[in-house]
């Protein structure tokens, strides 16, 4: 037997908004995001904090955290059992369209009226990397089941594949810092923590 569950403008509904089987996660034009429970069909609860209507939201692998990208071009990291925000992302300079963690959590990668994909680190919540090349607005970025690649969406008519190694990335972004980071060791250790 299945159930209808009304939800308000809701967007786009993809596995992405669904966390543990049991929540999903939906974006409205009222600047909020409400949980519900998908079996009952019952509001958990709304997080508010943005200042724009909500354009995409996507849980982490664990299902614990949830991204919302907004047209306020922000990004906000909310804990899914306190309700409580976390952490909110700034350095769009456009309406941020689509947001989705990679498989293993550790990266959330961002698509924006602004043409860049932005790739954060979800640990230390900082920028890794802005990918460029689009002409238009980005509309949709998704990860790769390996997180090797990225796959970005957008209004000039292409789909662009980011062959990504994260974990390269990451080096080569401590490598290029490591003369910088040798005389500032809270800095390393909180961006580099293997070197």
């Amino acid at each position: 037997m299945s159930k209808l569950l009304f939800v308000y403008n809701l967007r786009a509904t993809t596995s992405r908004n669904i966390a543990d089987g049991k929540t999903l996660a939906s974006a409205a034009d009222d600047r909020t995001i409400k949980l519900w429970n998908i079996s009952t069909g019952k509001q958990i609860s709304t997080l508010t904090g943005h200042t724009d209507y909500v354009v995409s939201v996507g849980f982490s692998p664990d299902g614990k955290t949830l991204a919302s990208a907004s047209g306020d071009r922000t990004i906000k990291l909310w804990n899914i059992s306190s309700g409580k925000l976390i952490s909110t992302l700034t350095g769009h300079t456009g309406e941020v369209n689509s947001v989705v963690f990679s498989p293993d959590g550790k990266t959330l990668a961002s698509g924006s009226d602004d043409k860049n994909i932005k790739l954060w680190n979800v640990r230390t919540l900082k920028l890794i990397s802005t990918l460029t090349g689009h002409t238009d607005l980005v509309t949709s970025v998704a990860f790769s089941p390996d997180g090797k690649t990225l796959a970005s969406a957008s209004l000039d008519k292409t789909i662009k594949l980011w062959n990504l190694d994260l974990d390269d990335l990451l080096a080569r972004g401590c490598d290029y810092l490591k003369d910088y980071l040798v005389t500032r060791d809270l800095e390393r250790k909180e961006l580099c923590p293997d070197q």
